[in-house]
């Protein structure tokens, strides 16, 4: 006998919004149905081993689609339902028969891995179909039952004779209307690639009838005939699942190019096997060459996620932090808080606690790489260092003590990238910083009149070559506690006590003079002294601690009015000081057309432009011509 009942406590408004509003995606039906269908032979398999009135078969799980009924039907030998859990399960939204089966196993029950914990699942096929058909046999009884709803206020269940081995959703297509095309759930392709996509890893097989295509016979030139053939359309085991000494390099470099559509090998691969209070598996890799969207907008970072091997989201940000954004893979946890449809986290204590981890891993790995594998790591700075940097710079340098000997940066003196470390290790025997220069190339740092006095003691120099530098320099302060120093910026205290005394006595000596050209200047610099760093050229620009002339080059290509304050710098041992003190001596006012002339040298020394450059030109011209 049929019996209509009403849902115990939803209404068709609340249904409707069930409907349309909790999932992002209507394919996603499909991967709910799938795994509510895991459920049940995850329950059945579990009792055969305590029961031995509940045998255990060949497991699967059955997509059929019928194209002339416009059905899709879903099938699964798992444990089935009874009547009364038919009304409880299904009849009452948001109550789910797998939460309520984990409750009621005994505390020292071993870990049952049940995939659904939301009652929900079942009503996302309501976004496809208009009418749900639910054929069940529970496991151990001798009555079918069949459950009929169209997602309204109501449904029925009643008796059937159908012989069935756990439970038959059909799901009876909506019309297509508009944009919408139901049609496609039928189509043997698309429901290959739900499956592939979403349930993939679910360990049992699933299968569906997929077309093949006979060859003709012998000298017929017929068409070839087709035939259906039921086929396991999913992989079943993850690989990251797998022990990783029992995975093949060519099998993982296989999976990275197929999931994340990459032409070449992964750089590097990553397992992280977790269990504990939190218990995950991730598969990462780092890409040998950056992704051709990689510094696009549309490129976005984050790690897949599965839970229990069913996918659930593609770009989860929160598992990883933003400076890894080259980094791909997946992560795979069954213990997320997910909301109700699966789609969402809903906590971020337990995301935070596996990103944290994650992170460490990566950076573990690159380590390994840096320390045994020069070339390989040099490859990978080359094109990710930058992102390393920019994790270096945030958040106010918290990630210091992790990043900062991961960090390579081209050496005056070995001429070639190395280390933090490695730059202490063969510092002098007196040298105090760790002294560093922005320059666009090596010729470039070298000829700067300020490395002079460097190379004179034989201190290595650091090239900056990036525009995240100075500022990740800047934000780090020191290494090991030995300061950073930029060759343009601050006194270098490289002059021994007597040397230093007499530039501070020249500086004195001719303040006037100096005092004449900071006034000619006093709108481009904020001083004018005798330089302690100059050995060979007649002037150099450089400025006061804080924000470096680099540093406001950057900062003004990104529209910011920010400036370093400014210092010209004269070499009271080159020929040009001597004249320029004659020629004040003469006539005060003499000098200041020489004290621009002066500033715009300096600035083209660091690679900026005069001011006015046809004015400099013509500076230069009366000058020669006198």
């Amino acid at each position: 006998m049929k019996e209509t009942k009403e849902f115990k406590t939803e209404t068709k408004k609340l249904l409707d919004m069930m409907i349309h509003s909790i999932y992002t995606h209507k394919e996603i039906f499909l991967r709910e149905l799938i795994s509510n269908a895991s459920d049940a032979i995850d329950k059945r398999h579990f009792m055969s081993l305590t029961d031995s009135n509940i045998p255990s078969v060949d497991y699967q799980i059955l997509v059929e689609a019928d194209k002339a009924k416009r059905t899709l039907t879903i099938t699964d030998n798992g444990i089935g339902m009874s009547k009364e859990e038919l009304e409880n399960n299904l009849g009452t939204i948001a109550k789910s028969g797998s939460k309520e089966f984990l409750d009621n196993l005994d505390k020292n029950t071993p870990e049952l891995d049940i995939i659904g914990q939301f009652g929900v699942g079942f009503y996302s096929a309501f976004m496809v179909a208009n009418k749900v058909e639910v054929l069940s046999h529970k496991v151990g009884s001798d009555a079918t039952y069949l459950f009929t709803s169209e997602g309204l206020e109501n449904y029925t269940i009643e008796s059937s004779d159908e012989l069935i081995d756990g439970t038959k959703i059909t799901l009876y297509l909506r019309e297509n209307k508009d944009e919408e095309n139901y049609d496609e759930f039928l189509d043997e392709y698309t429901i290959k690639e739900l499956v592939r996509k979403y349930s993939d890893y679910v360990r049992y097989p699933i299968k569906t009838w997929v077309t093949k295509y006979d060859k003709p016979e012998k000298g017929k030139e017929t068409e070839d005939n087709t035939h259906l053939e039921l086929e396991t359309i999913n992989s079943m085991t993850p690989i990251w699942k797998k022990n990783k000494s029992e995975v093949k390099e060519e099998e993982l470099n296989a999976f990275y190019k197929q999931k994340f559509m990459d032409y070449q090998d992964p750089l590097a691969s990553i397992f992280v096997n977790v269990e504990g209070m939190l218990t995950y598996n991730a598969l990462l890799f780092i890409p040998r060459k950056p992704m051709f969207n990689m510094y696009s907008d549309k490129n976005e970072r984050g790690l897949q996620l599965y839970t229990k091997g069913v996918f659930i989201l593609d770009k989860c940000k929160d598992l990883i932090p933003e400076y890894l954004y080259f980094v791909k893979g997946l992560v795979d946890s069954s213990d997320l808080p997910l909301n109700i449809s699966r789609e969402l986290l809903q906590e971020d204590r337990q995301i935070k606690k596996i990103a944290t981890n994650v992170e460490k891993k990566i950076l573990q790995e690159l380590g390994r790489i840096l320390k045994n594998d020069r070339s390989k790591y040099e490859e990978f700075f080359k094109d990710y260092g930058r992102a390393l940097k920019y994790g270096l710079y945030e958040n106010y340098g918290a990630r210091k003590e992790s990043l900062e000997d991961l960090i390579i940066l081209e050496s005056l003196n070995e001429n070639k990238n190395i280390t933090f470390a490695e730059y202490k290790e063969k510092m002098q025997e007196n040298q105090k910083n760790i002294y560093f220069v922005s320059g666009k190339t090596r010729e470039q740092a070298l000829n700067l009149p300020q490395m002079s006095l460097l190379k004179k003691k034989n201190y290595d120099v650091l090239i900056l070559k990036d525009d995240v530098d100075e500022f990740m320099l800047q934000v780090m302060k020191n290494y090991k506690d030995i300061e950073f120093k930029s060759i343009n910026q601050g006194d270098l205290n490289l002059l021994d006590e007597e040397d230093a005394k007499k530039i501070d006595t020249l500086n004195e000596e001719n303040k006037d003079l100096l005092t004449a050209i900071k006034e000619c200047l006093k709108d481009d610099v904020s001083d004018v002294i005798l330089s302690k760093r100059l050995v060979d050229g007649a002037v150099c620009l450089s400025s006061k601690d804080g924000l470096s002339i680099e540093m406001e080059k950057i900062l003004k290509e990104q529209d910011s009015f920010a400036k370093a304050e400014r210092v010209l710098e004269l070499n009271p041992n080159h020929p040009i000081f001597a004249k320029l003190k004659e020629l004040f001596a003469a006539d005060k006012n003499s000098i200041n057309d020489y004290a621009s002339l002066l500033y715009d040298q300096a600035l083209i020394i660091e690679g900026l432009q005069p001011k006015d450059p046809v004015k400099f030109a013509n500076k230069v011209s009366e000058l020669l011509l006198k």
